[in-house]
């Protein structure tokens, strides 16, 4: 199908709407923003005089700044143009794709479709973002052209941040039409598209609302606490961090009860359909209006103590009256604390005898069955359960995922004594000696298809680069921090498994190891991983021993030997790429500055923040961002200015918040890369290490022609030290970082401006370096970040 998208128009500006609108922006696709016109244009804006776009210029005013941003970076805002339904309307005539994110109302969603068939030209896309509306009577009474172009397309909110976008086809909707979306939200959006079938809340809502309140039951059955819950359902168990009743605060509990309500009223042949009875505990809050952080209190109450200190309080499912929060003292969750591997905590979980065992057995059971009846129903394939699932409500592991790892057989035998009997297509499927509902063949997993009864491979995943697959066959070298994998079209990929996969001794050496590798018997390296983070930094326990002691020898030894490790990252005879996603820290960030590319995920933050633990970056990130600068000048432009822009963002630790962010930190160039789709993120690194070598890559050399400023700059950055330290924006300490840090990247005292090497640049970063380790306040700052978790200011 010959389509592009190139401008779109979004028709409601809600939370919904103006964030839809925001995430088109962010990937380059112009947008039309209309709403509605205020009733009363005086009374809307009181005195003032309102504007007839008044509504939808507010809404998007306020998606700009709310946080987290729904932009990657704010410049994106100027391809958002706003209107109204009454005056704009005929412009949907010159877009390519019309997304309606209106109230929930199918009166209202008609008329709008009214008007919309009054000015779409014929073949424009047509889609709904409705949560639970049917497509057929959205569909009904319209259009050839529009029913065949129309269908579902369900982002969940933050659009930008959640990664499921589901699709829904109506009943005359093109099967181009929806091969096409599929595809578009997966490379373009960045997002897991779920095919789903046209039944009540489709998914990812109908599994994952019928998870939470049958969690619900069991917590009142069991009398567990607030805060027992959320720390069994959080990130322990591969959740996100708000986990169960936080989430509920957050997403509004209203929103929750609406949607239970409408499963039960709606699904009369569910054969769990009371489980969306609403429990007390949920009733009872509900009926008080206690709907979370839109009412200003939920689950959790924040308040204020005789001291003026900020409170959190819990809300005590008994008494329904707020207290002091709760902590789970479960053996269970004592026993894996320690274990990095989710996999491990969550059989260790599920099989333990205690009372959070008890809890994990009954929910995870409980779904697991409800999902086995909800094919073929809601969707054909499992695979899409667990897909759809994941991206929408950010677990790690979907129920059959889950349900294959503690064992399917064994877990049915467990599920019968709970009376909580599968589907019969499992019975079925164990039967012909199938124990797993997927496996992996060759590098590929495939999926149990019930009606073939066989495995076939997950669509779209054939050709993607996934460590998961290969680990077991494709693992050519390995120590307990890092692994090498041989991805296939002589290519190597590194991978880093320590705690947040920080940069110790291990990951050095696998760095060292991957591109001697990959020099001898490979075209070229990816430095990359599947995991939350790229890297969070430099491992600082080695230091703070070495510099705790006074060893400094042994310091500058380490710094040493960092920096000749990334010089070899950047000097090696094959191209090396860095493919970060999530954090990209301090080390981390370094470590991709030497790369000769990075090909980024859109939500990578990435930035150089050693100044936090009192130091400056000494493995030749200061150096790079100097280089970067300097290059970056042309003629006239002024050179102190940018400089000190770079200057300020490595002293202020500033972190890029997007991939595109980090392009106007000089972080990334203008030749990297940035993937929106996670998955396809190592891919992608592998096509850029191939584009590269293909292209007869040149082995580079040092370069001895940095331009560096001297003492002119050195004076520019002592007068804005010295105006920080007046204003008492910074401490005593900082302004020293800062000073040395002016020191590494104006060259030094140097009586004017003159052009010097990497070494140079490289020595003075070791040097002031190993001197702030013998700072004691340097030392009080690594201290409460070892040990407390969280960063120190003197």
């Amino acid at each position: 199908m010959s389509r592009s998208i190139k401008k779109v128009a979004v028709l409601g500006s809600g939370v919904m709407g103006s964030r839809i609108a925001c995430h088109f922006a962010n990937i380059g696709v112009e947008v039309l923003l209309l709403d509605i016109v205020p009733r009363d244009l005086t009374e809307y804006n009181k005195n003032k005089p309102a504007s007839r776009n008044q509504i939808v210029n507010d809404a998007l005013t306020f998606a700009l700044k709310s946080k987290p941003s729904p932009v990657y970076d704010k410049s994106v805002s100027k391809l958002i143009t706003t209107g109204n339904f009454e005056d704009d309307m005929s412009k949907i005539a010159n877009v390519d794709w019309i997304i309606e994110v209106v109230v929930e109302r199918l009166d209202i969603k008609k008329i709008i479709f009214d008007q919309v068939e009054k000015y779409r030209k014929p073949g424009t896309l047509i889609t709904s973002n409705t949560s639970g509306i049917p497509m057929n009577l959205m569909s009904e009474g319209r259009s050839e052209d529009f029913q065949k172009h129309f269908c579902g397309t369900h982002f969940f909110n933050p659009p930008r941040y959640l990664r499921l976008l589901e699709i829904i086809p109506g009943p005359k909707t093109d099967p181009e039409i929806i091969d096409y979306l599929m595809h578009y939200g997966d490379l373009y959006l960045g997002k897991e598209t779920v095919l789903c079938k046209d039944t009540p809340a489709f998914i990812a809502n109908r599994i994952g609302i019928y998870a939470i309140m049958s969690a619900m039951h069991t917590i009142e059955d069991m009398e567990l606490t607030v805060g027992e819950v959320d720390r069994m359902t959080g990130p322990i168990i591969g959740r996100a961090k708000s986990a169960t009743f936080r989430t509920m605060d957050v997403v509004g509990l209203d929103t929750t009860v609406n949607v239970a309500n409408n499963l039960y009223a709606g699904l009369p042949n569910d054969e769990s359909k009371e489980a969306f009875v609403l429990p007390k505990i949920v009733k009872e809050v509900h009926e008080k209006g206690w709907f979370g952080d839109k009412s200003g209190q939920g689950y959790f109450k924040k308040s204020k103590d005789a001291n003026g200190k900020r409170v959190i309080q819990e809300l005590d499912l008994k008494t329904f009256e707020y207290g002091d929060r709760t902590k789970a003292r479960f053996k269970a969750l004592e026993a894996v604390k320690d274990e990095e591997s989710l996999k491990a905590r969550i059989k260790m979980l599920v099989n333990f005898d205690d009372k959070a065992g008890e809890f994990y057995r009954k929910t995870f059971y409980d779904t697991f069955k409800y999902v086995t009846y909800r094919i073929p129903e809601i969707s054909d394939e499992l695979f899409r359960i667990d897909q759809a699932v994941c991206a929408g409500f950010a677990w790690q592991m979907g129920p059959f995922d889950t349900w294959d790892l503690l064992g399917v057989r064994s877990v049915v035998e467990q599920m019968e004594s709970m009376h909580l009997k599968p589907a019969e297509w499992v019975y079925e499927m164990l039967a012909a000696g199938h124990e797993s509902f997927y496996k992996i063949e060759s590098g590929i997993k495939k999926y149990y298809d019930i009606p073939s009864k066989s495995y076939k491979t997950i669509p779209g995943t054939e050709d993607l680069v996934i460590l998961e697959n290969i680990r077991e066959t494709n693992k050519v070298w390995g120590n307990p921090g890092a692994s090498i994998f041989d991805i296939g079209d002589g290519v190597l990929c590194l991978e880093f498994h320590t705690k947040m996969n920080a940069i110790g001794q291990e990951v050095i050496e696998g760095i060292e190891t991957a591109i001697s590798m990959a020099e001898k018997d490979y075209k070229g390296l990816v430095i990359g991983n599947e995991g939350e983070n790229f890297s969070a930094g430099a491992n600082l326990a080695m230091l703070f021993m070495f510099a705790g002691d006074q060893e400094f020898d042994e310091v500058n030894l380490m710094v040493a030997q960092f920096q000749n490790t990334m010089k070899r990252a950047k000097f090696s005879s094959i191209p090396v790429v860095s493919a970060p996603a999530g954090l990209a820290l301090g080390g981390g960030c370094e470590l991709s500055l030497h790369c000769d590319a990075i090909q980024a995920h859109a939500e990578t933050y990435i930035g150089l923040v050693e100044v936090g633990v009192g130091l400056i970056p000494g493995g030749g990130g200061t150096k790079e961002l100097t280089m970067r600068v300097a290059d970056s000048i042309e003629g006239g432009d002024p050179e102190l200015n940018r400089l000190q822009e770079a200057f300020m963002n490595i002293a202020t630790a500033k972190v890029a918040t997007s991939a595109e962010e980090a392009r106007g930190m000089h972080i990334l160039r203008p030749q990297d890369g940035i993937t929106l789709n996670r998955k396809r993120l190592l891919t992608d690194a592998k096509a850029k290490v191939l584009e590269l070598y293909e292209a007869g890559y040149t082995q580079p050399v040092e370069r001895k022609n940095i331009k560096v400023q001297g003492r002119t700059g050195l004076a520019l950055f002592e007068a804005g030290i010295n105006g920080m330290l007046l204003g008492n924006y910074i401490s005593e300490h900082d302004a020293k970082i800062a000073r040395k840090l002016g020191w590494i990247m104006c060259g030094g005292d140097l009586t004017f401006p003159q052009e010097v090497s990497e070494q140079y640049l490289l020595d003075l970063e070791r040097q002031m370096f190993v001197e702030l380790t013998a700072e004691p306040k340097t030392l009080e700052r690594i201290h409460s970040i070892l040990f407390k978790g969280k960063p120190l200011r003197n």
